[in-house]
């Protein structure tokens, strides 16, 4: 509708400031001859909206107009409140803010929408957090905090999904949260050619807060890098393939286990199930192949095979010793 759409721009204006035409009509998915007739309905209805042409113009608000929670549809305000858990913000210090603000926005709803509020709010809940979240404080989280917050370099100590350790030097861009675990958006300054990259927080095995500011580049945009990389990102840490033959009864564990990471490939005459993953490494291949038990094949790779069988005569070996209190002989 019209006028859901000259609110938008009201308050796109409003948070962003100066915005070209174009800018606007891709925002809100219509026409720039659509936005220019709005501009000039808002103006005729007294909001002080001018336009500068030439380059460097675009349209804005006068500095010191702003507008209030008015004009909200029921719909808009059922999206603010949506019940969702606020333990990631909590882990960034905002949670008490979250609660202020929310309690605020509730206060400034017209009475008609006060019902609205706790109607959705016990029928949706959305938690972003994985079933079993570590509770425990992330490592060097508030320098890690105050390094983006202030555009200051660090230098951190960092083990890869490989197990490799390395030094580096980096520019911390962004933090992300992504399914109970937070990534740093950076980028190397030191042996590296200079693009940024994401690395996982939880293995920074060492952080020192350098006393030297970078100047982020104008043109990144977080939300867009993360939605460009999320596919190559994924793809960096499924780069071990392997196929096994499983039980079908099994199939439901192996999707929990790894989502989003399996491709049921066939069944055969023997009602067994041939499925292709894609995993970090051959690590989480043989915890995966032992879990499965005598529900689960490997079809390849062969190496995989071998190790699987290499690792039960080792686990047998250690389990006689163990409980007879001396070494029996391996199995050829």
């Amino acid at each position: 509708m019209r006028a859901d759409r000259l609110i938008s721009i009201v308050m796109l204006l409003q948070s962003r400031g100066k915005l070209t035409t174009q800018t606007l009509a891709q925002e809100l998915e219509v026409s720039r001859r659509t936005i220019l007739r709005d501009i000039e309905a808002l103006s005729m209805a007294g909001i002080p909206i001018y336009t500068d042409g030439g380059h460097g113009g675009g349209v804005a608000l006068d500095e010191n107009y702003r507008t209030t929670l008015t004009g909200l549809s029921e719909a808009e305000v059922q999206a603010l409140f949506v019940a969702s858990n606020n333990s990631l913000l909590q882990e960034i210090g905002l949670g008490e803010a979250e609660q202020t603000t929310r309690r605020k926005l509730t206060a400034a709803l017209p009475a008609m929408y006060q019902p609205s509020v706790e109607h959705i709010r016990q029928r949706i809940y959305i938690d972003p957090l994985w079933w079993w979240h570590d509770a425990n404080p992330l490592p060097f989280w508030e320098e890690l905090q105050q390094a983006v917050y202030e555009d200051c370099c660090i230098q951190v100590i960092y083990e890869n999904y490989g197990g490799a350790v390395s030094e580096r030097i980096l520019e911390p861009y962004s933090l992300v949260a992504k399914s109970s675990n937070w990534y740093l958006v950076a980028r190397q300054v030191n042996g590296e050619t200079g693009e940024l990259r994401i690395f996982r927080v939880t293995r920074l095995q060492k952080l020192n807060l350098l006393e030297i500011h970078f100047r982020r580049d104008p043109h990144f945009d977080l939300v867009t890098y993360w939605r460009e990389h999320l596919d190559q990102f994924i793809s960096a840490f499924s780069e071990y393939e392997c196929t096994l033959r499983i039980r079908p009864e099994r199939l439901n564990w192996v999707r929990w286990l790894v989502p989003g990471r399996n491709t049921l490939l066939e069944e055969d005459a023997e009602g067994w199930l041939t499925v292709r993953l894609q995993l970090d490494n051959e690590e989480l291949a043989k915890m995966l192949v032992f879990g499965l038990g005598a529900a689960g094949q490997v079809v390849e790779p062969a190496t995989l095979k071998e190790h699987v069988q290499g690792a039960c005569r080792r686990l047998l070996d250690h389990m006689a010793v163990a409980q007879h209190g001396e070494r029996v002989e391996k199995a050829p």
